[in-house]
C-alpha cells in the first residue's frame, strides 16, 4: 500500500509569528556569520607577546585532563574544560593553543565551529555573546610532547614528562588565555600507568584506578589563582617525598625515585628557607611548596606555583658549589611571593619578578657564604650600562630573539632590575624597604601588578614622589648615579663582556 502524507494544516497565527520570527533571527545569524572576517590571531596588547593572551572574556577555571600513553614520544590525548565570563560583545572567541590537534569544541553544551589561525584556536558559537555572560567551553586535543624543546611547553625527561611553560608556552600543552594578566584557578587529572606517579600544582585531591587497574588517576587542585605560565604536571618515575615546614606548612619534593637518598641533604634545607624568606616578606602565600627535580637538561629552573622545577644535574653536579645551589633554591621559592602571587599585569613587569628574586638570592648568598650584596650590586652597576644598550632599561625590555623566546631572560632583568632595588633602599632606606616589600606582596596577594603599582606605592611609603627617580632608573638608557655611592662608575658600553659574577642559571 502506498504511503500517502496526512493533509496540511495551517498553523494557528501566533504559530505562525513565531515561525516568522525564528527563520528571521536565523537568517540574520547566518548574515552575521557570513560578514564574519577570516579568522586571525588576536591578543591583548602585550608589547614583547602581541599575539598572547585574548581580549573579550576573563577565565576563571581550567580543568585538564591529560591521558599519558606510557611513552613522552607520543601525544597525550586531553580535554581542556574552561569556565570563563565574557567582558565584550563576542562572534567568536580566541584560545591560544598550537603543537596539538582538535577533536572538537563545544561552548556552553553546544558544537561549536573552530579554526586554526597562527597559535591561536578560534572558536566560533552558535551564537554571539553577550558582555557577562558565562561559558563553559570544552576542547577535545592532543597535547604533543615532540618538537622543539627550546619553544618550551612539555619537557622530555629521562622517565617521563615535565612542564616548563614560561614565557610563551602554556598554549603549547593545553588551550587557555596565555597571559599572565588572565590568573585562573586550576584542576589537573593525569591518567598515567600504575607504575608511574603523576603531580601536579596544588594539593592532591584523589587517586583512581581505572579500567582494568592498569592506570592510575590522579587528581589534583589549586586553592589560589595561578597564571597559565606557572602550571606544572610531571609523569615519571618518581618519589614524593614529604616534610613539614613553618607553621605546619605541608612541604612535598617530587624526585626521581632512583635518587631519592642522594638528594635528602638539598631537600631538607627548603624548611629553614622557608622560614628564612617569611622572616623577611611575611607568610608564604600558597597551600603548599617543594621542589620538582627533573632528569632533564633545559638550561635554567622555573618556579612553577607551589612545586618549582630544578634540573637533576644542578643537585649532582659536585662543580656547583653548595651555596650557589641555595641561592638558586631561594630564588626559585622567593618567586612563590614576586612572580606567582603577585603576578605581573604585562610581561614588561618581568622586572619586578625576577629582579625580587635575584635581590632575595643575593641576600641569602651575603648571609650564607659571605659574599656581600654591596660588592654584586658594584658589580651589578660596571655593567649596567652594557647591559641596558644589549637588551633595554630593566622596565622597558627589548622582545625577544626571533626563534630565541628565553633571550628575554638576560642579565638586565636579573642582577640589572635587583640593582634597581638596590638604588631604592639607598634613596629611602632600609626601614621604608623593608616595608615596602611586605605590603606590596600583601596588598597584590593572589592578583596582577604593574610597574605603576610598584612606584605608587614606593612614593606613598616613602612619603615624596619618587616618580623621577624609577623614570631614570627603570627607563634611562644609562644608569642614574648610585645613592650613597658616588665613587660607582658604569664601564662604556664599548666595553661589553660576560658577567662572570652573575648567576644565570634560575629564572
Amino acid at each position: 500500500m502506498p504511503h500517502t502524507s496526512p493533509p496540511t494544516r495551517r498553523p494557528p497565527a501566533r504559530h505562525r509569528r513565531r515561525l516568522r520570527a525564528a527563520l528571521l533571527t536565523a537568517a540574520a545569524a547566518a548574515l552575521v556569520a557570513a560578514a564574519l572576517p577570516q579568522p586571525e590571531p588576536l591578543g591583548i596588547g602585550d608589547p614583547l607577546f602581541p599575539h598572547l593572551g585574548n581580549p573579550g572574556y576573563d577565565v576563571v577555571a581550567y580543568d585538564i585532563a591529560f591521558t599519558y600513553h606510557g611513552s613522552n614520544a607520543k601525544p597525550l590525548d586531553a580535554i581542556t574544560k574552561i569556565d570563563a565570563r565574557t567582558t565584550q560583545p563576542l562572534d567568536r572567541i580566541n584560545l591560544d593553543f598550537t603543537h596539538g590537534t582538535v577533536r572538537s569544541v563545544e561552548v556552553n553544551g553546544a558544537p561549536a565551529e573552530f579554526a586554526a589561525a597562527g597559535e591561536d584556536l578560534v572558536v566560533e558559537p552558535a551564537a554571539p555573546l553577550t558582555p557577562g555572560q558565562w561559558l563553559h567551553i570544552t576542547v577535545d586535543h592532543t597535547s604533543d610532547p615532540r618538537g622543539d624543546k627550546n619553544a618550551g611547553g612539555w619537557v622530555r625527561t629521562g622517565d617521563g614528562l615535565a612542564m616548563a611553560n614560561q614565557a610563551d608556552a602554556a598554549h603549547r600543552v593545553f588551550p587557555c588565555n596565555d597571559h599572565p594578566a588572565d590568573k585562573a584557578y586550576f584542576t589537573f587529572r593525569i591518567t598515567a600507568p600504575k607504575e608511574l606517579t603523576a603531580v601536579a600544582n596544588g594539593v592532591r585531591t584523589a587517586r583512581t584506578a581505572t579500567g582494568a587497574g592498569d592506570d592510575i588517576t590522579w587528581s589534583y587542585s589549586s586553592g589560589h589563582p595561578m597564571a597559565t605560565e606557572l602550571a606544572q604536571v610531571s609523569i615519571g618515575r618518581s618519589a614524593v617525598l614529604t616534610r613539614t615546614g613553618p607553621h605546619g606548612l605541608p612541604v612535598r619534593d617530587v624526585v626521581p625515585a632512583a635518587d631519592a637518598q642522594k638528594l635528602e641533604p638539598w631537600l631538607k634545607k627548603t624548611p629553614a628557607q622557608l622560614a628564612w624568606m617569611e622572616r623577611r616578606v611575611g607568610p608564604y602565600p600558597f597551600e603548599t611548596y617543594g621542589v620538582l627535580i627533573a632528569d632533564a637538561r633545559t638550561g635554567f629552573e622555573l618556579e612553577t606555583q607551589t612545586l618549582s622545577l630544578f634540573e637533576r644535574v644542578l643537585f649532582t653536579d659536585p662543580g656547583f658549589p653548595e651555596w650557589y645551589v641555595d641561592s638558586i633554591m631561594v630564588h626559585e621559592l622567593a618567586h612563590q611571593w614576586f612572580g606567582n602571587s603577585v603576578s605581573p599585569r604585562r610581561w614588561s613587569d618581568l622586572w619586578l619578578n625576577e629582579g625580587h628574586a635575584t635581590w632575595y638570592e643575593s641576600l641569602y648568598a651575603e648571609e650564607h657564604r659571605g659574599y656581600t650584596l654591596e660588592r654584586r650590586m658594584h658589580y651589578a652597576y660596571t655593567q649596567s650600562d652594557i647591559w641596558r644598550a644589549q637588551g633595554g632599561p630593566p622596565a622597558a625590555p627589548e622582545p625577544a630573539s626571533p626563534g630565541k623566546k628565553l633571550s628575554l631572560f638576560r642579565p638586565v632583568v636579573y642582577d640589572g632590575s635587583a640593582l634597581v632595588l638596590y638604588a631604592l633602599r639607598q634613596e629611602i632606606g632600609e626601614t621604608a624597604f623593608d616595608r615596602l616589600q611586605r605590603e606590596w606582596v600583601r596588598a597584590h596577594r593572589d592578583a596582577t601588578a604593574s610597574t605603576a603599582d610598584f612606584t605608587a606605592l614606593a612614593s606613598d611609603i616613602a612619603g615624596r614622589d619618587l616618580s623621577r627617580f624609577f623614570r631614570d632608573w627603570l627607563y634611562g638608557k644609562r644608569t642614574p648615579p648610585m645613592p650613597g655611592h658616588p665613587d660607582w662608575k658604569a664601564e662604556p658600553v664599548t666595553a661589553a663582556r660576560q658577567p662572570a659574577e652573575a648567576l644565570p642559571a634560575a629564572h
